[in-house]
């Protein structure tokens, strides 16, 4: 759904509709051959470019990646982040040092894209030895401060067998916004249905020295999680 993902541009591509009782012939097909050509040309440089700027830093050249599975940027210091979680405790993620940290932004009420994240987290984490799982913490950012209650969030751990396994931070519409604005994240209600929000849907990793260096799109895969979280608590 689109009301999940982030908005990164208009799409192209499509081929422009053509007045109506236009007989398709076939310098249209050549027209429409070359409109394509440029189109790939156009991704290739999106993908294999030198640099695409993200909130945190730029995404580096997959063939300079290193030792990560995910998508490589500029190491920045992690944001401050200070919230509490559902159950009413205080948590710092500078408290964290010495593990790996994975930070995501979801609510409970998302149809679709919250539930595919959480879903992958909880898989990867499964997958992982119990040393390895003392190595990274896991934390989930509200962007529902209307919706997401203590209960609501307690629900959702529960139903996707993240209780005890993943921090999930709640508060305000101004403690939360501070966050999103730290950490380049946007959220906001669907105009056409003010149930659903439209928000940054990434997880960022963070070394065990507090340093934001990996992302991971919405589409990550499990192993790309179990193969990094030991490299990013050593990092």
């Amino acid at each position: 759904m689109a009301t999940e993902t982030e908005q990164t541009g208009p799409a192209s591509g499509s081929e422009p509709p053509r007045p109506r009782g236009h007989a398709f012939k076939a310098r249209d097909g050549l027209l429409l051959v070359a409109l394509l050509a440029v189109v790939g040309a156009l991704a290739a440089v999106l993908i294999h470019g030198p640099s695409k700027q993200t909130a945190l830093g730029e995404v580096v050249t997959p063939e300079h990646r290193g030792a990560f599975d995910g998508l490589t940027i500029t190491p920045k210091a992690a944001p401050p982040l200070v919230l509490r979680n559902y159950l009413g405790n205080t948590v710092n993620i500078a408290s964290f040092r010495g593990k790996a940290v994975l930070v995501t932004f979801l609510y409970t009420h998302c149809p679709d894209i919250c539930p595919l994240i959480t879903s992958h987290l909880h898989t990867a984490i499964s997958s992982m030895s119990a040393a390895e799982r003392k190595r990274v913490q896991i934390i989930a950012v509200s962007v529902d401060p209307r919706g997401d209650t203590p209960t609501t969030v307690g629900e959702f751990l529960r139903d996707h067998g993240m209780t005890g396994k993943m921090d999930y931070l709640i508060g305000s519409a101004a403690q939360l916004g501070r966050v999103w604005a730290a950490w380049g994240v946007g959220a906001e209600r669907d105009a056409g249905d003010p149930a659903l929000i439209t928000h940054s849907a990434l997880v960022y990793g963070i070394t065990g020295k507090g340093q934001v260096v990996v992302i991971y799109p919405e589409s990550f895969l499990p192993s790309e999680i179990v193969h990094d979280v030991p490299r990013l608590a050593a990092a």
